[in-house]
């Protein structure tokens, strides 16, 4: 049967980015996505609908549109971008109502994926070499932002239990590099000085841009349900992946590490957010079989992701050198579309 497909954040990364994907689908017959501001990206029969950052709108939405599956991209992983109590409102409130919606009498969702990330592991010295999806967290959350992405799961999984006959996916996502996303840590391996704890040389383990949609789309396409690790396949030390990127490691003080970097993050040189601080002394590395097991698997190992981001950034210092960047305007991009005057090949 033809999908009705609705995608929370349609106005950032990976929502727009999955619009995208599933706009190239035949069995999906609509896709609508709800966000803050206009798509940053083309998009081709994707409608929008604009809705506050708890998505309070949602529950008039869903039964308005008859969608019947919801992906929702829109959680917040970086605690840089906004305040703690924007992240409550956006992660934890904006779940809530988001579940509400779905889960309302005579509703049509039979489907909700929940883009999460491995953040709910934590980062400590007690932990395992590789987190397991049932494995506990060795240690108690201590930035915002694992605080409240372990609230929303544990909203997620009572959901999941009080509607068994609806299809509901957790996917943990590993840290992601890639050619167009931008995050503290490649922020960092983009710049001359990259931030490291003195004495630590945590494992890390990465996943390609790419195959953060990807996945999305194989657990939205085939109907998988359950909580899934997705990240590339190995670990690399920190010093050899700033190394590949040719960032030297400026190695901060292991006691006081944030007063330390207080004055570098206040001058942009470097940025350090209490989640990656944590990252950066035990690093992190979870078990990625069970997804392997629906069929899906990362085309880009954590070598592979690394390797892939640094050659996009040694060409996008070459194209910035050589000529402007174009920034995505939806009036420009209609023009080029339906305009009469928009005949010249590669309008």
């Amino acid at each position: 049967m033809a999908r009705r497909v609705l995608i929370t954040g349609l106005d950032s990364f990976w929502g727009g980015r999955m619009a995208q994907a599933l706009e190239s689908d035949p069995e999906v017959e609509m896709i609508l996505g709800v966000g803050t501001h206009e798509p940053s990206v083309a998009l081709e029969r994707a409608e929008f609908v604009r809705a506050d950052e708890t998505y309070s709108i949602l529950s008039r939405i869903v039964r308005a549109t008859q969608v019947d599956t919801i992906v929702h991209t829109f959680l917040v992983v970086d605690s840089t971008r906004v305040s703690g109590r924007e992240m409550h409102e956006i992660n934890v409130i904006g779940t809530m109502n988001l579940l509400a919606a779905a889960g309302q009498p005579g509703s049509p969702v039979r489907q909700v994926v929940v883009k999460s990330s491995t953040l709910v592991y934590g980062s400590a010295s007690t932990d395992p070499t590789w987190f397991r999806e049932e494995t506990s967290r060795t240690s108690a959350a201590r930035t915002r932002v694992e605080r409240s992405l372990i609230e929303v799961e544990g909203f997620v999984r009572d959901f999941a239990q009080d509607n068994p006959s609806m299809v509901v996916s957790l996917l943990r996502f590993a840290n992601v590099l890639g050619t167009n996303i931008v995050t503290p840590i490649s922020s960092n391996l983009s710049r001359p000085w990259c931030p490291s704890v003195a004495g630590y040389d945590p494992l890390l383990q990465f996943v390609e841009e790419g195959d953060v949609v990807g996945c999305l789309e194989h657990v939205t396409r085939n109907r998988v349900r359950g909580i899934y690790n997705v990240a590339g396949e190995g670990k690399l030390p920190w010093s050899e992946v700033t190394a590949i990127c040719g960032t030297h490691r400026l190695h901060l003080s292991p006691v006081a590490t944030r007063v330390a970097a207080a004055p570098l993050v206040r001058l942009g040189l470097i940025e350090l957010p209490p989640e990656l601080e944590s990252l950066l002394r035990f690093g992190r590395g979870v078990d990625t079989s069970r997804i392997s097991e629906t069929g899906f698997s990362c085309l880009h190992s954590t070598a592979g992701t690394v390797d892939s981001f640094v050659r996009s950034l040694r060409l996008r210092r070459s194209v910035h050198k050589a000529q402007p960047s174009y920034t995505y305007e939806s009036d420009i991009e209609q023009f080029f579309r339906h305009s009469p005057a928009a005949t010249r090949p590669g309008a």
